[in-house]
């Protein structure tokens, strides 16, 4: 087991700076930081209207994978049981949203959280900037970033969930998207595009967890997250972990939450890894005995009431 001393204090910046050799190789054998750069550290304050709001992320999709963990087109149904709980993830013919695309729906919960925290009315149509959403979700300004919104609008939009999963008091039966509708308009310069608005309809499953607070504020630097399935963890150990000193899982059940299909060996590969870089926010991890073990990190305030750790 690794000593879990430098691991439980500072930043996730603090611990990128004792990445092991080998982290993320790209398909031309090309090593990657596990983290993103910050590609926005200085933000535009006569722009940006989000300065202080806190991105935050609903429980239901942090708790079971409703996202495509891939990052090509993936066009397979998906489904995923644990308990009671069944779901049925069926894309569209362009594929199934992915985690990548998830930072559309986490941006307007995170806006209309705000609003509601303010205690403005809120309704599920969300109104917002192209470039804001890019800047608070990690990703480029330039002609690249913006066209990936579209794709990843129609994949939300074109998706289809059947599950017992309830959100407020109402437990869907139905089938239903991520988002109803969107209208997204590009006309105009790079600089006059930035002010652009794009309006998406939540649908009503996401609406409803919204309206119950039944969501909970995320690190910004998950939005730096390279690797999907790290992105799979924090969520999940965000869930159950919470303000808790510590929180473990086996790693079967671990790697269903997470909805990796990869083989059992290179999951448990990626954890190793994960242990070693020491990358993810928030908290540690070690792995003892066929199980994960989480530490929450020194300094965190998630603000909002934490649920039960228990699976």
């Amino acid at each position: 087991m690794l000593h879990l001393g430098s691991m439980l204090s500072g930043s996730v910046g603090d611990s990128a700076n004792h990445l092991p050799e080998r982290s993320h190789v790209c398909r031309h054998g090309c090593v990657l930081h596990p983290l993103l750069p910050e590609r926005h550290p200085v933000r535009d304050f006569f722009v940006l209207d989000t300065i202080d709001m806190a991105p935050r992320s609903d429980m239901a999709t942090m708790e079971h994978p409703i996202y495509s963990l891939s990052t090509v087109p993936e066009r397979r149904r998906l489904s995923y049981e644990n308990g009671e709980v069944r779901v049925e993830i069926i894309p569209s013919s362009i594929g199934l949203p992915t985690v990548f695309d998830k930072d559309i729906v986490i941006y307007c919960i995170s806006k209309l959280m705000q609003a509601k925290n303010q205690g403005e009315a809120i309704k599920q149509e969300v109104r917002l900037t192209t470039h804001d959403l890019l800047v608070e979700t990690n990703r480029p300004t330039n002609n690249l970033g913006y066209e990936r919104l579209l794709p990843a609008l129609n994949r939300l939009r074109g998706v289809v969930i059947n599950t017992t999963i309830s959100t407020g008091d109402a437990k869907t039966t139905h089938g239903f998207g991520l988002i109803d509708a969107f209208e997204y308009n590009r006309k105009g310069s790079m600089h006059a595009e930035r002010l652009k608005y794009l309006d998406i309809k939540l649908s009503d499953w996401i609406y409803r967890a919204i309206a119950s607070s039944e969501v909970l504020p995320i690190n910004r630097d998950y939005f730096r997250l390279r690797a999907p399935v790290d992105r799979r963890i924090y969520e999940i150990v965000r869930k159950h972990c919470g303000k808790q000193t510590s929180w473990r899982v086996g790693l079967e059940l671990l790697q269903k939450k997470v909805g990796s299909k990869q083989a059992e060996k290179h999951f448990h590969s990626h954890l190793r890894n994960l242990v070693r870089s020491n990358h993810l926010p928030d908290y540690a991890v070690t792995v003892e005995e066929g199980q994960a073990v989480f530490y929450r990190r020194s300094g965190l305030d998630g603000g909002d009431s934490m649920p039960s750790g228990r699976l």
